[in-house]
């Protein structure tokens, strides 16, 4: 029977692709002993990413959930996808997590791809710690991979551990700068108790006062104890480390090789012994401490079984058959990776799947009472879209109820038709996430979908002015049909649209006929002679005729249509396309390619300024023809190691 006096605690291992932070989380699961035999990642036998998908691609490409004890202690890992353009589900998960263990390489010039982690950490002031992970990696470096990730960490770092490396200079092992104790590592196996070598004594005392000095910045009794020469004791650092991580003022560092198993029971303990618990989460927070409160962060669906939705539990305990936001708990599950387990009750801390909670949304508030409103971000908005098209029409309903499901498990995509060109546009965060999510439609709904580059919404305009008489006359017997109109066409200035006027005199066109004269040019600017919409364009009925018994509005109608296709080469029509004010956010040393990306493209650079709020990134302005970025974010991404931003709206129309 696992212990719960202060509930389960979480942790969200995050970082970005690559990092190993997979592989760490099966580390860990097989250390605790929730897991017989450590998976691969590589082999396809890891606990987390058991999705078809996932396999293929190698990485991860949805949550991975596990329950389990740890020392009789209850425990959840969220093990979140490290690709940026799934970058909100890891958002999701650190939000209800009590620490956050991000993972990173050794390599000090791509530590610039945590920057959106640790800025939204920083931001909502969740602790967490950095793993360095793939220590076991030739010319890898604690301290140079140390000093590169504080110049992207608004919070002090603090070196937790310092090196150990035979006479080749492999790592094999580590001192902890708290303990000041030391161990051996070895591949695949526990690691041993071992003296400090005499060698690294003068770095050890190093290190050490180094992590001591930042941590008397927070407290004054151990600032007085330093300019005294009173060395502090192991009880004291130790209780003012973890009261800082609480705090969100330090992040720890570790490192290993989660390959190799180094360096995992080091982690694990400190997450064990210093982070929050559930009630120093809901406090930091703002959220009720009684009554049956849980918040979902999570959704999905799981063929027959419907719809799931990932919650914590956040006080009360909660059981099948309670009734929350007037619904009624069932099918209520614990997750150990892709294996789910049915559970009556879920307590404090908990994460717990929730059954057919189909109008439940990412980030509501459960309760038994009244409703209780709390932060969540906001989805990113899309950046990468396609146009869909199903392979027969028949089977658009089927898709209709499959894009809102989709769109219900993961926010950050959007589905809608464009007013403007008829196309289903499915958009996200880009390329891959919209690959996977296509895999996931097709199974849910059983359809084949085939996708293009969406159109452009191109648009037409007249430069030069003219007249134009037209007549529409017909008999068939009976009331025939007649109409006569003189119209004169003059260009607007770019953005003022469609204007009409008449200057009719003496009855020459009835009052009540001239808003079928109206109606017919705007039926012919709405698509033009090809396809396109005309704009900016003012028309005014000068002059016409009319017969008392086979004139009709449908007949004014008709002449104004004539009138306007026979104007029109007369006018010298020339093609619009639409421009977008663009903002690029890139660390400063990638500014330069983003200027090329700009001018290959037809842009024109407006300019850069340091980005606000963000050391040692620009923000860069420009105009970009709306044909030129379909796939822009993928090539902002390739340059600037995948952590560029991009920002687009419609700003005007531009003669092509």
């Amino acid at each position: 029977m696992t212990k719960q006096t202060s509930g389960t605690k979480v942790a969200a291992i995050v970082g970005p692709y690559s990092s190993g932070k997979t592989t760490l989380f099966e580390d860990i699961l097989f250390t605790a002993g929730a897991i017989p035999r450590r998976g691969s990642v590589k082999n396809g036998t890891s606990v987390g990413d058991t999705s078809p998908e996932a396999r293929a691609r190698a990485m991860s490409t949805d949550m991975n959930v596990a329950s389990f004890a740890y020392l009789d202690e209850p425990w959840t890992l969220l093990d979140c996808p490290g690709s940026v353009e799934l970058i909100y589900d890891a958002q999701c998960a650190m939000m209800v997590a009590d620490i956050v263990v991000v993972v990173c390489d050794p390599k000090p010039e791509r530590v610039v791809t945590l920057s959106p982690l640790l800025r939204f950490l920083d931001d909502q002031s969740i602790p967490h710690f950095i793993y360095i992970n793939k220590m076991d990696h030739e010319e890898a470096s604690v301290r140079a991979t140390f000093e590169a990730i504080q110049t992207v960490s608004a919070r002090p770092l603090v070196l937790r551990e310092i090196p150990i490396r035979d006479a080749q200079g492999q790592l094999t092992g580590m001192v902890d700068l708290v303990s000041e104790r030391a161990w051996h590592w070895e591949p695949h196996k526990k690691s041993e108790l071992i003296e400090l070598p005499v060698d690294l004594a003068e770095a050890e005392d190093e290190a050490r006062n180094t992590m001591l000095e930042t941590l008397a910045d927070f407290d004054d009794a151990l600032m007085t104890e330093l300019l005294e020469d009173v060395v502090p004791s192991t009880s004291e650092v130790y209780a003012n480390l973890v009261q800082d991580l609480r705090d969100d003022l330090v992040v720890p560092v570790f490192f290993g090789s989660a390959e190799n198993e180094n360096g995992i029971t080091r982690l694990m303990k400190a997450l064990r012994h210093d982070a929050p618990d559930v009630a120093q989460t809901r406090s930091r927070l703002g959220l009720p401490d009684s009554g049956q409160v849980a918040q979902v962060f999570k959704s999905a669906f799981a063929g027959k079984a419907g719809k799931m939705s990932f919650a914590r539990i956040w006080a009360d305990d909660i059981s099948d058959g309670d009734t929350l936001n007037d619904m009624r708990i069932a099918n209520m599950r614990t997750h150990l990776g892709g294996k789910s387990d049915l559970t009556g009750t879920a307590s404090l801390g908990q994460i717990v799947s929730l059954g057919r909670m189909n109008t439940v949304q990412t980030g509501d508030l459960l309760t038994n009472g009244a409703a209780i409103d709390a932060y969540w971000p906001k989805a990113p908005e899309p950046v990468f879209g396609v146009a869909l098209q199903t392979e027969h029409h028949a089977d658009e309903v089927r898709l209709s109820g499959a894009l809102s499901r989709l769109c219900e498990t993961d926010p950050s995509i959007m589905a809608r038709h464009s007013q403007e060109t008829g196309e289903l546009i499915l958009s996200g965060q880009g390329a891959v996430q919209l690959q996977i999510a296509l895999k996931h439609l097709e199974a849910d709904a059983g359809l084949t979908l085939s996708q293009t580059t969406p159109a452009v919404a191109f648009k037409d305009t007249i430069t030069n002015s003219t007249r134009q008489k037209a007549r529409h006359k017909k008999q068939s017997g009976g009331h025939g049909e007649f109409a006569d109109v003189e119209i004169e066409i003059k260009p607007l200035p770019r953005g003022d649209g469609f204007v009409f006027d008449d200057r009719i005199v003496g009855g020459a066109v009835p009052k009540q006929y001239i808003p079928a004269v109206e109606k017919g040019v705007r039926a012919f600017l709405e698509t033009g002679p090809n396809g396109h919409p005309i704009v900016d364009v003012a028309v005014t009925l000068v002059d016409g005729k009319h017969h008392n018994v086979d004139s009709s509005e449908m007949a004014f109608q008709k002449t104004a249509i004539k009138a306007m296709t026979d104007a029109l080469p007369q006018c010298k029509p020339i093609r619009l396309e639409p421009i977008h004010k663009v903002t690029f956010g890139v660390p400063s040393e990638f500014t330069p390619k983003v200027q090329r990306i700009v001018s290959g493209r037809r842009g024109q650079l407006l300019g850069f300024d340091t980005k606000q709020g963000w050391s040692g990134w620009d923000e860069v302005q420009a105009m970009i023809p709306l044909a030129e970025m379909s796939d822009i974010v993928t090539e902002l991404r390739s340059v600037s190691l995948g952590v560029g931003t991009i920002a687009s709206e419609f700003d005007h129309l531009q003669q092509a």
